[in-house]
């Protein structure tokens, strides 16, 4: 099963290495009206998803300090649990 992510646009490494693992990558502005894996943000905001009235039950993950491969890694775990 494909996983969509959906990743800041400011992340394009995040973005690049996600689709060359088979993922797709949607906008973080997407993300409240489709269902998504994860949503990846660069933790530089005060409001982690752009905009107020995006919800979604899927774990966000501060990409700041970390490789795309850290990212990866997360996703991975967080979706088995």
């Amino acid at each position: 099963m494909k996983r969509i992510i959906a990743v800041e646009e400011n992340l394009s490494p995040v973005q690049d290495f996600l689709s060359a693992r088979g993922c797709e990558v949607i906008p973080v502005e997407k993300a409240g009206s489709t269902q998504v894996d994860a949503v990846v943000v660069s933790g530089s905001g005060q409001n982690i998803l752009g905009m107020q009235d995006i919800q979604t039950k899927a774990p966000v993950i501060n990409a700041s300090g970390r490789t795309p491969e850290e990212i990866w890694h997360e996703i991975q775990r967080r979706s088995l649990m």
